[in-house]
């Protein structure tokens, strides 16, 4: 979703020497192919965006994965980004590095401050080592390798597995499939009290051009809205852009993860770059999508 995006952006600025594998032209788990790839290639700029990522289900039900596989591609990458002399790398983490009872809003240095959401203890600590890795390679070997750190992010490409997927996509399928089976009621986790904040993610993709061009700081700088609404609230929205008459209920039993979390992105604002898209515009282009993709599926 997140690279795809960023390809878009590029091509509308009039980019046309831009460098992209699938997960199955090269797989960034192994050291060899990517060193390989990199010294063939030799990109000027990378975008990593690459990762391994899910929702509260599959983040609690695959941790070891997603260490492992999240570790390998950005140590290769990053690694062999300083081998062949790479100009400049952008290392996109996630919102969830930061302790479960962070501030709110989320400052830039809350990092390591606290304790993680267990539910997504594994990835956060992947993308934490991430940043410090671009941190050290800068400040070893004077690499300008920057770190962004997205908010929770929703566009087209998303995966809307009601297993492995975020709740905005989840949400959307549920609904969706809800009308159409004429059903009374959809099951929502946990209490829905938690409050999130949404990126539309051709923003994202922006504020990755806008970052490589103006961004080179050890530090890692949040990526979002910097406004937040209750996972009912959400719920809600989703359920009108759809068209969803019945009710939501809520399975108790399912966990409810971190109780808020919104960014401070007064840092990336200040240096002159802010979302444009709003949560319903949002969520209507991604519908739009999804139902696209439905109708050319059958």
């Amino acid at each position: 979703m997140v690279g795809s995006a960023i390809t878009r952006a590029l091509k509308e600025k009039g980019f046309t020497n831009i460098l992209t594998r699938s997960s199955k032209e090269l797989d960034l788990r192994n050291q060899q192919d990517v060193e390989l790839f990199m010294q063939q290639e030799k990109p000027d700029y990378v975008f990593l965006a690459a990762a391994k990522v899910g929702g509260i289900y599959a983040n609690n039900t695959y941790p070891a994965e997603f260490l492992y596989d999240n570790l390998m591609i950005e140590t290769n990458l990053i690694h062999a980004a300083y081998q062949s002399n790479v100009k400049k790398l952008l290392f996109l983490g996630s919102s969830c590095i930061y302790p479960k009872f962070a501030t709110q809003p989320i400052k830039e240095d809350e990092l390591l401050t606290g304790t993680l959401e267990p539910t997504n203890e594994a990835y956060a600590i992947a993308k934490i080592t991430g940043i410090k890795l671009c941190e050290y390679y800068r400040k070893q070997y004077g690499c300008n390798f920057i770190s962004a750190m997205p908010t929770n992010l929703y566009g087209v490409n998303d995966n809307f597995d009601l297993n492995n997927s975020h709740v905005l996509p989840a949400l959307i399928r549920k609904f969706h499939e809800a009308k159409l089976a004429g059903q009374e009621e959809v099951i929502m986790w946990g209490t829905g009290t938690p409050k999130r904040e949404f990126l539309y993610v051709d923003d994202l993709a922006e504020a990755c051009l806008f970052l490589m061009d103006n961004y080179s700081d050890g530090q890692h700088i949040n990526v979002g809205t910097g406004e937040d609404l209750t996972i009912l609230e959400l719920a809600n929205l989703i359920k009108n852009i759809v068209g969803y008459k019945g009710r939501i209920t809520h399975d108790l039993s399912k966990p409810d993860g971190t109780p808020r979390k919104v960014m401070d992105v007064s840092k990336l604002n200040n240096l002159g770059w802010k979302a444009s898209t709003s949560l319903e515009s949002g969520i209507k282009k991604v519908y739009d999508w999804f139902l696209e993709g439905n109708s050319r599926s059958k």
